[in-house]
């Protein structure tokens, strides 16, 4: 009896005490789960509000702190040079430091190994080179030279700038400063002659494609290699039409009309490596793949082209006539003519927008020279 009295003292002793450590425990489990619940919705709030930084990438890959800044053994490398002295691997340098997922250079111009490139292979124009190797092997058999030229091959570091036909060139003097690059690369149609004083002289290349090259044979330069881009299949029955004088019958496939002659020697011909359009289109701008096939909005312009060309095989990049300022519609389109900014209509084959993003990067990063500074 004494027995039983003294276990039920226990348990109304202890019950209580029970009771008083489960509230405990459960009042800090509420409080505990409210924290988490508060700093989540703090974290929400801040990412709603822009202020957290959750990649140091964007969706291409770029870094989103762009900084100019060197790390300190490109610091050295660089700062024993003298002003305006050629910084040998600059572009592919600051190009690495902003973009990691940079490759090694890829060859300019296509070769007689061309199948080699593993990158074009799989792809149709303007991605690749599928079902057009035997034409292209015809045409290289003729062209015989696959580079820029021994004088400028045997040059341990070049400075290129490619020239846009923006009018923001017009009245700007740049003339004498273009012809000191050693590398001069103008795009389709945009004249020197009766420009020379804003455009300069020196033409090392012209990058063109069929509907977008010279007409007339007496505008072309005696001295300039005439580098052709391939858009479609249909462009390399064009070349080889140029290449062995050949007479054009036929414009069924072409969206404008296009040169019947190119004044030039085949070996004065090349072939761009339409890697730079894959990789300007889907690495760097990230354009619509469209499973590699030419579409709405996924074309780069060739002007970026050329800048992507420059990346893999130039030691220091600049440009200059490039950006298209629409906040200024009576402004010139382009240096050399009158139509005006308004004349700009949406493109189908190109996102402007998204391609001045680009651009801008690589003008904010260092990766190239803007001396006109559109972009």
């Amino acid at each position: 009896m004494i027995r039983m009295k003294s276990t039920r003292s226990f348990m109304f002793l202890i019950c209580p005490i029970m009771v008083l450590i489960f509230l405990y425990y459960s009042s800090g489990r509420l409080h505990l789960r409210t924290s988490v619940q508060k700093s989540q919705a703090g974290l929400d709030s801040l990412l709603s509000a822009g202020r957290v930084i959750v990649s140091e990438y964007d969706k291409q890959g770029f870094v989103t702190k762009l900084d100019r800044k060197l790390p300190l053994e490109l610091q050295y490398k660089y700062g024993n040079l003298s002003k305006g002295e050629c910084k040998p691997g600059y572009a592919e340098a600051k190009m690495t430091l902003i973009y990691p997922k940079f490759l090694k250079p890829a060859p300019m111009f296509l070769d007689p190994n061309f199948k080699r490139l593993s990158k074009i292979s799989g792809y149709h124009p303007p991605f690749g080179v599928r079902t057009q190797e035997k034409i292209i092997d015809h045409i290289l058999s003729a062209t015989k030279s696959y580079s820029l030229g021994s004088e400028l091959d045997s040059l341990s570091c070049k400075k290129c700038i490619i020239i846009g036909n923006g009018g923001i060139l017009f009245n700007k003097s740049l003339g004498s400063k273009i012809d000191q690059y050693d590398v001069v690369v103008r795009l389709n149609e945009a004249p020197v002659a009766g420009f020379e004083k804003d455009v300069g002289r020196k033409t090392t290349m012209r990058i063109t494609y069929p509907e977008g090259a010279i007409q007339k044979p007496e505008r072309y330069e005696k001295s300039s290699l005439f580098v052709f881009s391939a858009f479609k299949p249909m462009d390399f029955k064009w070349l080889r039409h140029m290449v062995f004088k050949d007479k054009l019958r036929s414009m069924e496939g072409f969206w404008k009309s296009v040169a019947r002659v190119v004044p030039r020697d085949p070996e004065d011909m090349r072939i761009l490596n339409p890697y730079f359009i894959q990789e300007a289109a889907f690495r760097f701008i990230g354009l619509p793949h469209n499973k590699g096939i030419m579409g709405r909005g996924n074309i780069p312009t060739l002007g970026t082209v050329a800048i992507t060309m420059a990346l893999h095989n130039c030691d220091e990049v600049a440009v200059a006539g490039f950006g298209y300022d629409m906040s200024s519609p009576h402004a010139p389109l382009h240096y050399y003519e009158k139509l005006k900014m308004s004349a700009i209509k949406e493109s189908w084959t190109h996102n402007i927008s998204k391609e001045k993003e680009f651009l801008r990067k690589l003008v904010m990063g260092g990766v190239i020279q803007d001396l006109t500074n559109g972009i």
